[in-house]
């Protein structure tokens, strides 16, 4: 081999790269030592763009196209290099391609909750998570503050390296944003949409990246909060108090355990009995609308009725049943098996309130 032949092999002539992994974010290429010649062919294919580095600073840029190098085309490095009069040597720089397309279907996440402050709940913590499009617009930068001097920078390394950095963007877009935690789950799209001008002027400052979309799929809270709301809900569910009431006392009867059901039966059996006591004649409606003159008038006759139209510590199995909502023969049968406790006084029954309770419960 010859020395024009030797000379030859120690030039770059042309410089192009293809790429088919769909993963590459960056890539240098492999000069081997050589030196590129005056008048070597650049070709930069579409979705792609060319950066030149000298002595490590940022020289020329090139877009889609075949371009010439020559000292009219590199203005940038010509200036960096210090040729007065164009140069004629072979020059060293390195030279990376950056895939400027867009990358789609990211996902992202909060590997720990994010604290924000909500109007609801006061200050909650969020985890998130969803996918994102981007691509590169600012070569330089994103050469400089994400894939460095990486040789072959691919979309694993840059999912690593932005994803805590992606998260703290979410957060205080999510912060700034205001959105209630309770509406985030109805308003997912609207949301994110909302988030890519709070995200990408940051984005693309910092690192010379652009969002296409931002999506979240899911918004969760802590499972204490979790609980308040369905406790929340389930206040918000009840509506009448007094239906409640039966519906708990119903259970209770139906368990024959205690707890809530026996307190609610309990309060259902108050309750039942004060509807009679403003119901039945002689009660305490007519104790407080009966006339101060006629009261004194009727003396101790009138005391004697209302002391009969009080509510009576004894109730019949009549009473009972309206009260448990069956029928008289059932409370018969439960008080003759024992299962409700009473005293029978002749051909008749009578049982205490606090037996009823106690056999609701």
């Amino acid at each position: 081999m010859g020395l024009m032949d030797f000379i030859k092999g120690q030039l770059i002539e042309i410089i192009e790269w293809t790429d088919d992994s769909r993963d590459t974010l960056s890539f240098r290429f492999p000069d081997q030592d050589k030196e590129i010649k005056r008048g070597a062919q650049l070709i930069v294919r579409e979705s792609q763009a060319v950066q030149f580095v000298y002595l490590g600073q940022f020289g020329d840029l090139f877009g889609p196209g075949k371009h010439t190098l020559t000292t009219d085309n590199i203005p940038v490095l010509t200036k960096l290099q210090g040729w007065k009069y164009g140069f004629e040597t072979p020059f060293k720089a390195d030279v990376y391609y950056v895939t400027t397309r867009l990358f789609t279907g990211n996902k992202w996440g909060t590997s720990n909750p994010v604290m924000v402050r909500d109007q609801d709940f006061g200050i909650v913590r969020l985890r998130a998570f969803g996918t994102y499009d981007f691509r590169v617009v600012d070569v330089p930068r994103f050469l400089k503050e994400v894939a460095g001097t990486d040789v072959h920078f691919r979309l694993d390394e840059f999912a690593d390296a932005m994803r805590s950095r992606i998260v703290s963007l979410f957060s205080e877009a999510l912060a700034t944003s205001k959105v209630p935690a309770l509406d985030i789950a109805t308003r997912y799209s609207e949301l994110g949409e909302a988030l890519l001008p709070l995200i990408n002027p940051v984005l693309k400052g910092k690192y010379g990246l652009e969002m296409g979309s931002f999506i979240l799929e899911n918004v969760s809270v802590p499972p204490e909060v979790e609980q308040a709301i369905d406790k929340r809900s389930g206040m918000a569910a009840v509506g009448n108090l007094n239906d409640f009431v039966k519906y708990q006392m119903a259970l209770g009867i139906e368990k024959g355990g205690a707890g809530a059901g026996g307190i609610g039966a309990e309060i259902a059996v108050g309750m039942a009995m004060a509807q009679q006591m403003l119901n039945q004649p002689g009660g305490i409606t007519a104790q407080t609308t009966a006339p101060v003159a006629g009261a004194a008038a009727a003396g101790g006759a009138n005391t004697g009725a209302a002391g009969a139209g009080a509510v009576p510590e004894t109730l019949s199995p009549t009473d009972a049943a309206k009260i448990l909502g069956v029928s008289e023969a059932d409370v018969i049968a439960s008080l003759e098996a024992g299962d409700l406790k009473g005293k029978r006084i002749g051909t008749q029954w009578r049982l205490t309130r606090a037996q009823l309770a106690q056999f609701l419960q």
